[in-house]
């Protein structure tokens, strides 16, 4: 019963057919205690458990039970006609949610759990490998508005000869409107950062996007590939704010910033490479613009402001520092993504 509700809403058609005769039987005999409104009910349930192929007809029979209990009636009053058009009013408005639904063909439910597992499977991309355990990093994300879907996400791979690839990316775009590029995306730099890791990434990823012919379909990314072994890394960006490096030696902390073109505007580009090492205590923050830039702060005091909180960190210590660094930052009507990485001693 279990696989035939998940591929097919015949159960649940046959149930509701089922409690609309009852109920319209109940009108007729006993119109005083069933009234026809109570047909709504079923309406209401079709249009959570029907599929936008037979929703409509169920809406159409439910309607046509409920002429028939009015106009079997001894007397009509204004208050029923007012009533049978509200019936109708609603029907209508079902009608026209189920051919907007018709797109995905799926009922309400089984749209719902498809976007779930949508954005389940973005987050998965991100879940961080298994680290040394001198060597620490999280990642947060935060959605516009608090939906649970976004533009930005993360990449992380570890690869075989002991390096570690990260990716924070932000597509155009805000809130669930972009939520569909962002899996989609999410999935295919998965794949190329663990074929084609190092700086072989983001030209990939470039030419990947180019070939999409999207209206808006250009995204932002900063990839850094480290050694765990040594923590020498490799940072590259494409359009993307710079890394924050806080150095534990002087208590310091600088930008590191690269050049080069967000993906998917030009075709053959290059993308400059910074490299160093990160020493025993570094830490070392990527993020995305919704972080650090706001209508009414610049990036670059934004900048300053994350690199203070994570400064601040060499003293309290970078357990849960990307939560902190996070609810420190002020909240903007952005997507937000943070990844910190940090040596531990």
């Amino acid at each position: 019963m279990r696989r035939e509700l998940a591929v097919s809403d015949r159960l649940s058609l046959a149930s509701l057919v089922l409690l609309t005769l009852l109920l319209t039987a109940a009108g007729l005999v006993w119109p005083t205690w069933v009234p026809f409104t109570t047909l709504l009910v079923p309406m209401f349930l079709g249009s959570l458990l029907l599929g936008p192929r037979t929703l409509p007809w169920f809406v159409v029979l439910v309607t046509g039970c409920t002429c028939l209990v009015l106009f079997l009636e001894t007397e009509i009053s204004n208050r029923s006609i007012v009533r049978l058009a509200t019936t109708f009013a609603i029907a209508l408005l079902i009608m026209a949610a189920s051919f907007r639904r018709s797109r995905l063909g799926v009922s309400g439910p089984r749209g719902e759990s498809m976007f779930v597992d949508l954005r389940d499977r973005i987050a998965r991309q991100g879940t961080l490998p298994q680290l040394p355990e001198r060597w620490l990093v999280e990642t947060i994300t935060r959605s516009e508005g608090g939906t649970s879907f976004a533009g930005d996400f993360v990449v992380a791979q570890r690869t075989q000869d002991q390096h570690l690839e990260l990716v924070v990316v932000d597509v155009s775009g805000k809130g669930v409107e972009v939520g569909a590029r962002s899996l989609f995306l999410s999935g295919a730099f998965n794949g190329i950062v663990s074929a084609l890791p190092g700086g072989q990434f983001l030209p990939a990823a470039n030419a990947y996007l180019l070939r999409q012919d999207w209206d808006e379909g250009f995204a932002t990314a900063i990839h850094l590939h480290l050694d765990l072994a040594t923590g020498d890394f490799e940072l590259r960006k494409a359009g993307h704010p710079p890394a924050v490096w806080v150095h534990a030696g002087s208590g310091r902390w600088s930008v590191v910033s690269s050049d080069g073109p967000a993906l998917g505007l030009l075709p053959d580009t290059d993308f400059e490479c910074v490299s160093g090492r990160l020493a025993v205590g570094d830490g070392l923050m990527m993020y995305t613009d919704g972080l650090v830039e706001s209508s009414t702060r610049d990036m670059s005091l934004g900048i300053d402001k994350l690199a203070g909180l994570g400064t601040r960190l060499l003293a309290e210590g970078f357990e849960d520092g990307a939560e902190y660094v996070m609810k420190g930052m002020q909240a903007t009507d952005d997507d937000r993504a943070l990844v910190l990485v940090h040596r531990r001693w």
